[in-house]
Protein backbone atom coordinates (compact mmCIF):
# COMPACT_ATOMS: atom_id res chain seq x y z
CA UNK A 1 0.00 0.00 0.00
CA UNK A 2 1.27 3.63 -0.77
CA UNK A 3 -0.05 6.90 0.61
CA UNK A 4 -1.94 9.33 -2.08
CA UNK A 5 -2.49 12.57 -1.83
CA UNK A 6 -4.50 14.39 -4.11
CA UNK A 7 -2.38 17.01 -5.25
CA UNK A 8 -3.71 20.53 -5.92
CA UNK A 9 -0.59 21.75 -7.75
CA UNK A 10 -0.83 19.03 -10.18
CA UNK A 11 -4.45 18.29 -10.33
CA UNK A 12 -4.36 14.47 -9.89
CA UNK A 13 -3.63 12.00 -6.68
CA UNK A 14 0.17 11.45 -6.40
CA UNK A 15 2.28 9.19 -4.35
CA UNK A 16 3.69 10.46 -0.93
CA UNK A 17 7.48 10.89 -1.31
CA UNK A 18 9.08 12.94 1.53
CA UNK A 19 11.71 15.31 0.83
CA UNK A 20 14.01 13.40 3.85
CA UNK A 21 13.19 9.88 4.07
CA UNK A 22 10.73 9.49 7.70
CA UNK A 23 10.06 12.73 8.01
CA UNK A 24 7.75 15.12 6.69
CA UNK A 25 7.29 19.14 7.10
CA UNK A 26 4.13 20.61 7.23
CA UNK A 27 2.69 24.40 7.22
CA UNK A 28 -1.19 24.47 7.79
CA UNK A 29 -2.66 28.11 6.96
CA UNK A 30 -4.17 29.39 10.09
CA UNK A 31 -6.35 31.63 11.30
CA UNK A 32 -6.73 35.52 11.54
CA UNK A 33 -8.13 36.43 15.21
CA UNK A 34 -10.83 38.65 15.47
CA UNK A 35 -13.44 35.86 16.25
CA UNK A 36 -14.61 32.73 17.71
CA UNK A 37 -13.60 30.21 15.25
CA UNK A 38 -17.12 28.53 13.07
CA UNK A 39 -17.53 25.87 11.16
CA UNK A 40 -15.29 26.01 8.39
CA UNK A 41 -12.41 26.02 10.48
CA UNK A 42 -13.45 22.93 12.70
CA UNK A 43 -14.03 21.30 9.02
CA UNK A 44 -10.39 22.47 7.94
CA UNK A 45 -8.44 22.18 11.52
CA UNK A 46 -10.39 18.29 12.17
CA UNK A 47 -8.97 17.34 8.35
CA UNK A 48 -5.62 18.48 8.89
CA UNK A 49 -5.15 17.04 12.15
CA UNK A 50 -6.22 13.70 10.73
CA UNK A 51 -3.41 14.21 8.06
CA UNK A 52 -0.60 14.58 10.70
CA UNK A 53 -1.86 11.53 13.07
CA UNK A 54 -2.04 9.32 10.40
CA UNK A 55 1.32 10.43 8.89
CA UNK A 56 2.64 10.22 12.70
CA UNK A 57 0.99 6.29 12.79
CA UNK A 58 2.65 5.22 9.28
CA UNK A 59 6.23 6.47 11.41
CA UNK A 60 6.76 9.12 10.04
CA UNK A 61 8.61 12.53 12.15
CA UNK A 62 5.69 15.06 11.75
CA UNK A 63 7.26 18.56 12.32
CA UNK A 64 3.42 20.74 11.81
CA UNK A 65 3.77 24.26 11.96
CA UNK A 66 0.29 26.96 12.01
CA UNK A 67 0.42 30.55 11.79
CA UNK A 68 -1.94 33.11 13.30
CA UNK A 69 -3.00 36.15 11.33
CA UNK A 70 -2.78 39.15 14.30
CA UNK A 71 -2.34 41.87 11.79
CA UNK A 72 -5.16 42.60 9.57
CA UNK A 73 -8.00 45.30 8.95
CA UNK A 74 -10.28 43.27 10.63
CA UNK A 75 -8.51 42.65 13.96
CA UNK A 76 -8.27 47.03 13.65
CA UNK A 77 -11.85 47.30 12.77
CA UNK A 78 -13.02 45.41 16.07
CA UNK A 79 -10.82 47.16 17.78
CA UNK A 80 -12.14 49.98 17.09
CA UNK A 81 -15.74 48.79 17.60
CA UNK A 82 -14.45 47.71 21.31
CA UNK A 83 -12.30 50.23 22.29
CA UNK A 84 -9.22 48.14 22.68
CA UNK A 85 -6.02 47.34 20.89
CA UNK A 86 -5.03 45.15 18.16
CA UNK A 87 -3.01 43.18 20.39
CA UNK A 88 -5.78 42.73 23.27
CA UNK A 89 -8.50 41.81 20.29
CA UNK A 90 -5.76 39.10 18.81
CA UNK A 91 -4.79 37.61 22.10
CA UNK A 92 -8.10 37.04 23.12
CA UNK A 93 -9.20 35.02 20.08
CA UNK A 94 -5.92 33.36 20.14
CA UNK A 95 -6.78 31.70 23.47
CA UNK A 96 -10.35 31.45 22.41
CA UNK A 97 -9.30 29.41 19.39
CA UNK A 98 -7.04 26.68 21.78
CA UNK A 99 -10.00 26.18 23.67
CA UNK A 100 -11.96 25.50 20.55
CA UNK A 101 -9.73 23.37 19.33
CA UNK A 102 -8.97 21.21 22.26
CA UNK A 103 -12.67 20.45 22.40
CA UNK A 104 -12.77 18.83 19.58
CA UNK A 105 -9.29 16.88 20.61
CA UNK A 106 -7.32 18.79 18.32
CA UNK A 107 -3.30 18.33 18.44
CA UNK A 108 -1.26 21.63 19.20
CA UNK A 109 1.16 22.61 16.37
CA UNK A 110 4.69 22.36 17.22
CA UNK A 111 4.85 25.79 16.49
CA UNK A 112 2.25 28.66 16.06
CA UNK A 113 4.28 31.73 14.77
CA UNK A 114 3.00 34.67 14.66
CA UNK A 115 2.55 38.03 11.71
CA UNK A 116 4.07 40.49 14.75
CA UNK A 117 6.53 37.88 15.64
CA UNK A 118 8.18 38.07 12.01
CA UNK A 119 8.63 41.12 10.91
CA UNK A 120 12.30 40.78 10.40
CA UNK A 121 11.74 37.75 8.42
CA UNK A 122 8.84 40.05 6.34
CA UNK A 123 10.29 42.87 5.61
CA UNK A 124 14.40 40.55 4.58
CA UNK A 125 11.74 38.44 2.18
CA UNK A 126 10.16 42.17 0.83
CA UNK A 127 13.71 43.47 -0.07
CA UNK A 128 14.79 40.36 -1.40
CA UNK A 129 12.21 40.62 -4.14
CA UNK A 130 12.65 43.84 -4.92
CA UNK A 131 16.04 43.09 -5.18
CA UNK A 132 15.46 40.19 -7.93
CA UNK A 133 12.67 42.51 -9.72
CA UNK A 134 9.55 41.15 -8.77
CA UNK A 135 8.58 44.33 -6.11
CA UNK A 136 8.52 48.12 -6.10
CA UNK A 137 7.59 50.83 -4.11
CA UNK A 138 5.16 53.51 -4.56
CA UNK A 139 3.69 56.17 -2.17
CA UNK A 140 4.60 54.44 0.92
CA UNK A 141 3.28 50.63 -0.19
CA UNK A 142 5.07 48.11 -1.86
CA UNK A 143 3.34 45.63 -4.60
CA UNK A 144 4.53 42.40 -5.64
CA UNK A 145 4.64 42.23 -10.22
CA UNK A 146 2.57 39.91 -10.91
CA UNK A 147 3.40 39.64 -14.28
CA UNK A 148 6.88 39.30 -13.61
CA UNK A 149 6.31 35.81 -12.26
CA UNK A 150 6.03 33.66 -15.43
CA UNK A 151 4.29 30.78 -13.34
CA UNK A 152 1.81 32.58 -11.87
CA UNK A 153 -1.73 30.87 -11.43
CA UNK A 154 -0.12 27.29 -11.52
CA UNK A 155 -1.73 26.08 -8.63
CA UNK A 156 -5.35 27.44 -9.50
CA UNK A 157 -4.95 27.54 -13.08
CA UNK A 158 -6.46 30.97 -13.59
CA UNK A 159 -5.16 33.32 -16.36
CA UNK A 160 -4.60 37.15 -15.65
CA UNK A 161 -5.96 37.86 -18.88
CA UNK A 162 -9.21 36.24 -18.16
CA UNK A 163 -9.18 37.30 -14.38
CA UNK A 164 -8.57 40.90 -15.96
CA UNK A 165 -11.49 40.37 -18.67
CA UNK A 166 -13.94 39.22 -16.13
CA UNK A 167 -12.85 42.54 -13.56
CA UNK A 168 -14.48 44.83 -16.25
CA UNK A 169 -13.79 48.65 -15.28
CA UNK A 170 -14.32 47.70 -11.76
CA UNK A 171 -10.61 48.30 -11.29
CA UNK A 172 -10.32 51.68 -12.31
CA UNK A 173 -12.31 52.59 -9.76
CA UNK A 174 -10.16 51.44 -6.78
CA UNK A 175 -7.79 54.24 -5.42
CA UNK A 176 -5.35 51.58 -4.40
CA UNK A 177 -5.25 50.59 -7.85
CA UNK A 178 -3.67 54.12 -8.70
CA UNK A 179 -0.61 53.28 -7.25
CA UNK A 180 -0.11 49.79 -8.98
CA UNK A 181 1.82 49.11 -12.11
CA UNK A 182 -0.60 46.43 -13.17
CA UNK A 183 -4.57 46.34 -10.98
CA UNK A 184 -3.62 42.61 -10.19
CA UNK A 185 -0.31 43.34 -8.51
CA UNK A 186 -0.82 42.79 -4.94
CA UNK A 187 0.48 44.34 -1.77
CA UNK A 188 3.66 43.37 0.22
CA UNK A 189 3.81 46.68 2.53
CA UNK A 190 1.09 48.86 3.35
CA UNK A 191 1.94 52.46 4.59
CA UNK A 192 0.80 53.12 7.83
CA UNK A 193 -2.75 54.69 8.49
CA UNK A 194 -3.18 57.73 11.34
CA UNK A 195 -3.96 56.43 13.89
CA UNK A 196 -3.04 52.24 12.95
CA UNK A 197 -0.14 50.72 15.25
CA UNK A 198 2.54 50.20 12.26
CA UNK A 199 5.95 48.85 12.37
CA UNK A 200 9.62 50.72 10.80
CA UNK A 201 10.81 49.96 7.33
CA UNK A 202 12.90 50.59 4.52
CA UNK A 203 10.16 51.65 2.52
CA UNK A 204 8.06 53.65 5.56
CA UNK A 205 6.27 52.61 9.01
CA UNK A 206 3.66 50.36 7.85
CA UNK A 207 2.37 46.82 8.25
CA UNK A 208 2.65 43.72 6.04
CA UNK A 209 0.50 42.20 3.71
CA UNK A 210 -1.47 39.04 4.55
CA UNK A 211 0.38 36.69 1.79
CA UNK A 212 3.79 37.69 2.88
CA UNK A 213 3.26 36.97 6.05
CA UNK A 214 2.90 32.81 5.49
CA UNK A 215 5.65 32.88 2.97
CA UNK A 216 7.85 34.40 5.35
CA UNK A 217 6.68 31.98 8.70
CA UNK A 218 7.14 28.95 6.28
CA UNK A 219 11.02 30.06 5.03
CA UNK A 220 11.89 30.89 8.82
CA UNK A 221 9.88 28.14 10.56
CA UNK A 222 10.34 25.33 7.97
CA UNK A 223 12.95 25.81 5.41
CA UNK A 224 12.66 27.17 1.97
CA UNK A 225 10.81 23.94 0.51
CA UNK A 226 8.40 21.49 2.80
CA UNK A 227 6.60 18.32 1.96
CA UNK A 228 2.91 19.25 2.71
CA UNK A 229 1.31 22.91 2.44
CA UNK A 230 -2.72 22.72 3.56
CA UNK A 231 -5.58 25.30 3.72
CA UNK A 232 -9.01 25.52 3.33
CA UNK A 233 -10.45 25.54 -0.53
CA UNK A 234 -10.98 29.44 -0.59
CA UNK A 235 -6.83 30.00 -0.16
CA UNK A 236 -6.22 28.42 -2.97
CA UNK A 237 -6.52 31.76 -4.85
CA UNK A 238 -5.43 34.48 -4.33
CA UNK A 239 -3.66 33.39 -1.28
CA UNK A 240 -1.86 30.28 -1.68
CA UNK A 241 -0.78 31.43 -5.31
CA UNK A 242 0.59 34.37 -3.85
CA UNK A 243 2.30 32.93 -1.31
CA UNK A 244 3.85 30.55 -4.49
CA UNK A 245 4.54 33.79 -6.34
CA UNK A 246 6.52 35.57 -3.24
CA UNK A 247 8.40 32.49 -2.37
CA UNK A 248 9.67 31.11 -5.32
CA UNK A 249 10.54 34.19 -7.23
CA UNK A 250 12.92 35.02 -3.85
CA UNK A 251 14.75 31.40 -3.41
CA UNK A 252 13.87 29.82 -7.08
CA UNK A 253 12.94 26.26 -5.30
CA UNK A 254 9.37 25.38 -5.41
CA UNK A 255 7.74 26.18 -1.87
CA UNK A 256 5.98 23.18 -1.23
CA UNK A 257 5.75 19.35 -3.03
CA UNK A 258 2.18 19.05 -2.09
CA UNK A 259 -0.70 21.19 -1.78
CA UNK A 260 -4.10 19.86 0.12
CA UNK A 261 -6.89 21.88 0.20
CA UNK A 262 -10.20 20.86 1.88
CA UNK A 263 -14.04 21.40 0.84
CA UNK A 264 -16.13 24.37 1.93
CA UNK A 265 -19.20 23.74 4.88
CA UNK A 266 -22.61 24.50 3.57
CA UNK A 267 -25.23 25.25 5.95
CA UNK A 268 -28.74 24.01 4.46
CA UNK A 269 -27.64 23.76 0.96
CA UNK A 270 -26.16 27.33 1.15
CA UNK A 271 -22.98 28.61 1.33
CA UNK A 272 -21.79 29.71 5.82
CA UNK A 273 -21.64 33.66 5.74
CA UNK A 274 -23.05 36.41 7.81
CA UNK A 275 -24.45 38.00 5.38
CA UNK A 276 -27.13 35.03 5.26
CA UNK A 277 -27.77 34.73 9.01
CA UNK A 278 -26.71 31.21 9.13
CA UNK A 279 -22.76 31.52 10.46
CA UNK A 280 -22.21 28.88 13.75
CA UNK A 281 -19.42 29.40 15.69
CA UNK A 282 -17.68 26.20 17.25
CA UNK A 283 -18.22 27.16 20.68
CA UNK A 284 -21.94 28.42 20.09
CA UNK A 285 -22.83 24.97 18.52
CA UNK A 286 -21.15 22.86 21.23
CA UNK A 287 -22.36 25.18 24.03
CA UNK A 288 -26.24 25.50 22.91
CA UNK A 289 -28.80 23.87 24.67
CA UNK A 290 -29.21 19.79 24.36
CA UNK A 291 -25.90 20.48 22.39
CA UNK A 292 -24.17 17.12 20.96
CA UNK A 293 -20.41 15.82 22.48
CA UNK A 294 -17.83 17.60 20.66
CA UNK A 295 -16.96 14.06 19.14
CA UNK A 296 -20.06 14.06 16.89
CA UNK A 297 -19.07 17.07 15.39
CA UNK A 298 -15.76 15.73 14.41
CA UNK A 299 -16.98 12.51 13.50
CA UNK A 300 -19.46 14.59 11.14
CA UNK A 301 -16.39 16.58 9.27
CA UNK A 302 -14.74 12.63 9.04
CA UNK A 303 -17.85 11.12 7.20
CA UNK A 304 -16.92 13.30 4.27
CA UNK A 305 -14.14 13.07 2.48
CA UNK A 306 -11.62 16.31 2.91
CA UNK A 307 -11.65 17.34 -0.59
CA UNK A 308 -15.59 17.27 -0.84
CA UNK A 309 -18.24 19.73 0.53
CA UNK A 310 -20.41 19.11 3.60
CA UNK A 311 -23.77 20.09 4.30
CA UNK A 312 -24.35 20.92 7.88
CA UNK A 313 -27.81 20.20 8.70
CA UNK A 314 -30.12 19.33 11.69
CA UNK A 315 -30.79 15.93 10.03
CA UNK A 316 -26.86 15.47 9.09
CA UNK A 317 -26.00 16.15 12.89
CA UNK A 318 -28.81 13.94 14.13
CA UNK A 319 -26.95 11.62 12.17
CA UNK A 320 -23.36 12.16 13.13
CA UNK A 321 -24.81 11.63 16.84
CA UNK A 322 -26.24 8.32 15.99
CA UNK A 323 -23.16 6.91 14.57
CA UNK A 324 -20.54 8.19 17.39
CA UNK A 325 -23.34 6.31 19.93
CA UNK A 326 -22.32 3.00 18.26
CA UNK A 327 -19.06 3.85 18.26
CA UNK A 328 -18.72 5.10 21.70
CA UNK A 329 -20.22 2.19 22.76
CA UNK A 330 -17.41 0.12 20.82
CA UNK A 331 -14.78 2.01 22.63
CA UNK A 332 -16.76 1.55 25.87
CA UNK A 333 -16.15 -1.90 25.55
CA UNK A 334 -13.32 -2.60 27.60
CA UNK A 335 -14.44 -0.65 30.64
CA UNK A 336 -18.20 -2.00 30.87
CA UNK A 337 -17.26 -6.09 30.16
CA UNK A 338 -13.10 -6.20 30.46
CA UNK A 339 -13.28 -7.50 34.12
CA UNK A 340 -16.41 -9.33 33.26
CA UNK A 341 -14.39 -11.23 30.92
CA UNK A 342 -11.57 -11.49 32.82
CA UNK A 343 -9.20 -9.38 31.42
CA UNK A 344 -6.24 -9.07 34.33
CA UNK A 345 -5.44 -5.91 33.64
CA UNK A 346 -8.69 -3.34 34.31
CA UNK A 347 -7.15 -1.56 37.41
CA UNK A 348 -3.84 -0.80 35.75
CA UNK A 349 -3.41 3.10 34.68
CA UNK A 350 -2.91 2.74 31.81
CA UNK A 351 -5.80 0.34 30.40
CA UNK A 352 -7.43 1.74 27.68
CA UNK A 353 -4.36 3.63 26.14
CA UNK A 354 -4.00 3.35 22.84
CA UNK A 355 -0.10 3.62 23.65
CA UNK A 356 0.14 1.06 25.58
CA UNK A 357 -1.84 -1.35 22.79
CA UNK A 358 0.02 -3.84 20.45
CA UNK A 359 -2.50 -4.77 17.71
CA UNK A 360 -2.05 -7.11 15.02
CA UNK A 361 -0.56 -5.33 11.50
CA UNK A 362 -1.57 -7.68 9.63
CA UNK A 363 -5.30 -8.25 10.57
CA UNK A 364 -7.92 -7.30 7.94
CA UNK A 365 -9.52 -4.49 9.73
CA UNK A 366 -6.02 -2.51 9.55
CA UNK A 367 -5.18 -3.46 5.52
CA UNK A 368 -8.53 -1.99 4.93
CA UNK A 369 -8.62 0.90 7.31
CA UNK A 370 -5.09 1.99 5.45
CA UNK A 371 -6.05 1.04 1.85
CA UNK A 372 -8.74 3.45 2.71
CA UNK A 373 -6.60 6.33 4.09
CA UNK A 374 -3.91 6.01 1.77
CA UNK A 375 -6.29 6.70 -0.74
CA UNK A 376 -6.17 10.54 0.02
CA UNK A 377 -7.13 10.11 3.50
CA UNK A 378 -10.67 8.51 2.40
CA UNK A 379 -11.79 8.50 6.41
CA UNK A 380 -15.33 7.40 5.01
CA UNK A 381 -13.70 4.48 4.07
CA UNK A 382 -11.83 4.11 7.46
CA UNK A 383 -14.92 4.81 9.09
CA UNK A 384 -16.43 1.77 7.66
CA UNK A 385 -14.04 -0.70 9.56
CA UNK A 386 -14.52 0.92 12.93
CA UNK A 387 -18.19 1.08 12.63
CA UNK A 388 -17.67 -2.99 11.44
CA UNK A 389 -15.70 -3.83 14.92
CA UNK A 390 -17.88 -1.27 17.10
CA UNK A 391 -21.39 -3.21 15.94
CA UNK A 392 -19.55 -6.32 16.72
CA UNK A 393 -18.38 -5.01 20.39
CA UNK A 394 -22.14 -4.01 21.03
CA UNK A 395 -23.98 -7.14 20.00
CA UNK A 396 -21.36 -9.03 22.36
CA UNK A 397 -21.68 -6.87 25.33
CA UNK A 398 -25.71 -7.28 25.11
CA UNK A 399 -25.07 -10.91 24.87
CA UNK A 400 -22.73 -10.79 28.01
CA UNK A 401 -25.27 -8.40 29.74
CA UNK A 402 -28.58 -10.60 28.95
CA UNK A 403 -27.64 -13.99 28.99
CA UNK A 404 -24.00 -13.96 30.56
CA UNK A 405 -21.76 -14.98 27.83
CA UNK A 406 -20.42 -14.05 24.52
CA UNK A 407 -20.06 -16.24 21.41
CA UNK A 408 -16.76 -14.63 20.53
CA UNK A 409 -13.24 -15.64 22.70
CA UNK A 410 -12.56 -13.22 25.55
CA UNK A 411 -9.16 -12.22 23.87
CA UNK A 412 -10.68 -12.08 20.57
CA UNK A 413 -12.96 -9.79 21.86
CA UNK A 414 -9.58 -7.81 23.43
CA UNK A 415 -7.98 -7.75 20.10
CA UNK A 416 -10.63 -6.25 18.75
CA UNK A 417 -11.05 -3.60 20.94
CA UNK A 418 -7.74 -2.53 21.14
CA UNK A 419 -7.99 -2.34 17.42
CA UNK A 420 -10.92 -0.01 17.16
CA UNK A 421 -9.49 1.96 20.13
CA UNK A 422 -6.11 2.59 18.40
CA UNK A 423 -7.52 3.03 14.90
CA UNK A 424 -10.48 5.52 16.31
CA UNK A 425 -6.99 7.50 17.76
CA UNK A 426 -5.65 7.47 14.60
CA UNK A 427 -8.63 9.36 13.15
CA UNK A 428 -8.91 11.90 16.94
CA UNK A 429 -12.19 10.08 18.20
CA UNK A 430 -12.14 9.48 22.02
CA UNK A 431 -14.10 7.98 24.44
CA UNK A 432 -13.37 8.19 28.13
CA UNK A 433 -15.42 6.27 30.56
CA UNK A 434 -17.54 8.43 33.39
CA UNK A 435 -18.00 7.23 36.87
CA UNK A 436 -21.51 5.04 35.96
CA UNK A 437 -19.47 3.46 33.12
CA UNK A 438 -16.73 2.38 35.17
CA UNK A 439 -19.11 1.33 37.87
CA UNK A 440 -21.00 -1.42 35.86
CA UNK A 441 -17.36 -3.58 35.93
CA UNK A 442 -18.00 -4.73 39.27
CA UNK A 443 -17.18 -8.40 39.16
CA UNK A 444 -19.50 -10.74 39.71
CA UNK A 445 -18.76 -12.27 42.94
CA UNK A 446 -18.34 -8.50 44.72
CA UNK A 447 -21.92 -8.04 43.13
CA UNK A 448 -22.99 -11.67 45.20
CA UNK A 449 -21.21 -10.30 48.47
CA UNK A 450 -23.24 -7.31 48.26
CA UNK A 451 -26.78 -9.41 47.61
CA UNK A 452 -25.66 -11.54 51.04
CA UNK A 453 -25.35 -8.44 52.91
CA UNK A 454 -28.69 -7.38 51.80
CA UNK A 455 -30.29 -10.99 52.64
CA UNK A 456 -28.41 -10.44 55.89
CA UNK A 457 -29.67 -6.97 56.82
CA UNK A 458 -33.13 -8.37 55.58
CA UNK A 459 -33.05 -11.39 57.94
CA UNK A 460 -32.36 -8.62 60.79
CA UNK A 461 -35.32 -6.52 59.77
CA UNK A 462 -32.67 -3.68 58.66
CA UNK A 463 -35.09 -2.43 55.97
CA UNK A 464 -32.77 0.64 55.66
CA UNK A 465 -29.67 -0.88 54.77
CA UNK A 466 -31.51 -3.41 52.78
CA UNK A 467 -32.79 -0.17 50.41
CA UNK A 468 -29.39 1.64 50.81
CA UNK A 469 -27.57 -1.70 49.42
CA UNK A 470 -30.24 -1.95 46.53
CA UNK A 471 -29.87 1.58 45.61
CA UNK A 472 -25.93 1.04 45.09
CA UNK A 473 -26.07 -1.61 43.22
CA UNK A 474 -28.83 0.08 41.41
CA UNK A 475 -26.48 2.88 40.90
CA UNK A 476 -24.09 0.72 39.30
CA UNK A 477 -26.22 -0.34 36.71
CA UNK A 478 -27.27 -3.69 38.56
CA UNK A 479 -30.92 -4.74 38.72
CA UNK A 480 -32.10 -6.95 41.63
CA UNK A 481 -34.92 -8.63 41.06
CA UNK A 482 -36.20 -10.50 44.50
CA UNK A 483 -38.00 -14.01 44.04
CA UNK A 484 -40.45 -16.25 46.11
CA UNK A 485 -38.46 -18.14 48.74
CA UNK A 486 -35.71 -15.43 49.48
CA UNK A 487 -34.10 -15.29 45.95
CA UNK A 488 -32.54 -12.30 44.22
CA UNK A 489 -31.51 -12.70 40.81
CA UNK A 490 -29.69 -9.57 39.07
CA UNK A 491 -28.57 -8.59 35.65
CA UNK A 492 -27.05 -5.32 34.56
CA UNK A 493 -28.60 -2.91 32.94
Amino acid sequence: MTLTFYNTLTRRKEPFEPIEPGKVKIYCCGVTVYDYCHLGHARSYVVWDTVRRYLQWLGYEVRYVQNFTDIDDKILNRAKREGSTMQDVADRYTQAYFEDMARLNIQEADEYPRATHTLDGITRLIHELEQKGYAYSSEGDVYYSVRNFSEYGKLSGRKLDDLQAGASGRVDSDPECQKKKDPFDFALWKGAKPGEPFWESPWGNGRPGWHIECSAMVRDRLGETIDIHTGGGDLEFPHHENEIAQSEAATGNPLAHYWLHNGMVNVSGEKMSKSLGNFTTIRAFLDAPHAPEPMVLRLFVLQAQYRKPIDFTDDSIASAQNSWNTLKDGLLFGYKYGKQLGWTDTDDRSFGNPEYMRIPSDSEAIQRFREGMDDDINTPSALAVLFELAKDLQKEGNRLTHEGKTIADSQMLRSHWQTLVVLAEVLGLQAKPDAETVAETLPDAEIEALIQQRHEARRAKNWAESDRIRDELNAKGIILVDKSGGVTEWHRS
